[in-house]
């Protein structure tokens, strides 16, 4: 089952961040948050991935053939020019097609050009600047269990700003807005079945206001519930926390729950 990575947005949200990159290329210590969210699937055994490239596609496939070129041990003779590769110091066994989605396409039309090239796949989505610790197992077991066209995992929005309980004029309680308390919104991390594609009409139609209000109006979109970690990455702030969490030793995205 292939994984497509929505990765080709301008990232305004992040400018200072995306003035010469794709936002999934924004560094994450010394990797780009894509690779964080391809390891999620990848350190699950899910290896097959559909980049949809648009703004600066160019900078994701320059990286993917550095990583490909540049993976595992070199040894070089300086004195005849030649270099040895040492193929079994790799630990990177992903198969990734990179593909131009347009630069000015809608989310909806990404995802449709990916599914155009394999037209029979069920596909897992997910958005190229957010993550979070999802079991992909079990989110697969959900969706098939429902029977329905895609699944969406929801999610707790993260608590951005200071939550306040006033009385009159007093601040009876001031600090984080509990994430319990906020409801659920679109974590990405989608599963659709081949025949979503139907429900894409348009390449410049967001997908989340276009094929997933019309799936939902014929009772065709499920909802897994993902209690655990997740952030998207749509501040310097998130993107700062993110990379502090990076040099975690096993990152709190790859600790799965159901």
């Amino acid at each position: 089952m292939k994984t497509i990575i929505l990765a080709g947005g301008l990232g305004t949200r992040i400018s200072e961040e995306t003035q010469d990159k794709p936002k999934p290329m924004v560094m994450l210590d010394d990797k780009p948050i894509i690779w964080h969210l391809m390891n999620i699937y990848a350190s699950q055994g899910h290896k097959d991935f559909v980049i949809a490239c648009g703004y600066r596609g160019d900078v994701i496939k320059r990286w993917l053939k550095d990583l490909h070129d540049l993976d595992g041990d070199i040894e070089i003779d300086l004195a005849s020019g030649k270099a040895t590769r040492f193929e079994e110091a790799t630990n990177i066994d992903w198969k990734v097609a990179a593909i131009d989605t347009g630069l000015k396409t809608q989310t909806g039309g990404r995802i449709k050009k990916c599914m155009q090239l394999y037209p029979t796949e069920t596909f897992m989505v997910a958005y190229g600047d957010g993550l979070g610790s999802i079991n992909i197992g079990k989110l697969l077991e959900f969706h098939r269990r429902q029977g329905r066209l895609a699944t969406v995992t929801a999610v707790r929005p993260p608590a951005r700003f200071g939550h306040m309980e006033l009385s009159d004029d007093s601040v009876l309680h001031f600090g984080e807005k509990n994430q319990m308390d906020a409801g659920w919104i679109n974590g990405g991390f989608f599963v659709l079945e081949p025949s979503v594609i139907n429900y894409i009409h348009d390449e410049n139609e967001p997908f989340e206001t276009g094929a997933l209000v019309r799936l939902v109006k014929e009772g065709q979109l499920s909802a897994f519930k993902h209690e655990g970690f997740w952030q998207p990455m749509d501040t310097l702030r998130e993107r700062n926390e993110l990379a502090n969490l990076a040099k975690e030793d096993k990152p709190v995205w790859l600790s799965f729950t159901s």
